[in-house]
């Protein structure tokens, strides 16, 4: 078993030249890796003082990725200093109307535009014919 370091300790180890990560409640000084890794240094470095289990996971690593893992190991996090995870609630809004137009109005032009419509051309017919 190797060290405990909080969370603050591992996040002040996040530019390219010391770059540690937390991955199951491990702490990986992947310093070494960030020029091979497959992905680009720029992942490694955002997973940075934060638990990145789930972005590791996500990806799908293979066994061999997860055995290399090893040669990384520093420690352990002390879980109590990794917040917990909070669901977003998207904020309370005021329901949104699209249709600003009353019932009445619309019931009224679903009515009368196709009458309008019906005696125009009627009209156009009787015009055409008698000229």
């Amino acid at each position: 078993m190797g060290k405990v370091y909080t969370l603050k300790e591992v996040a002040e180890h996040n530019d390219p030249k010391d770059c540690w990560l937390i991955i199951d409640g491990k702490v990986f000084d992947v310093t070494k890796f960030l020029e091979d890794h497959p992905g680009g240094d720029d992942v490694l470095l955002s997973a940075t003082g934060k638990d990145a289990t789930d972005d590791f996971e996500d990806v799908g690593h293979s066994t061999t990725a997860k055995s290399m893992m090893d040669e990384f190991y520093v420690g352990d996090i002390d879980s109590a200093t990794i917040p917990s995870k909070v669901e977003y609630k998207p904020p309370k809004q005021a329901h949104y109307n699209q249709d600003k137009t009353s019932e009445f109005i619309i019931k009224i032009l679903q009515f009368l535009v196709p009458l309008v419509i019906l005696g125009v051309a009627v009209g156009i017919r009787f015009y055409t014919r008698s000229v």
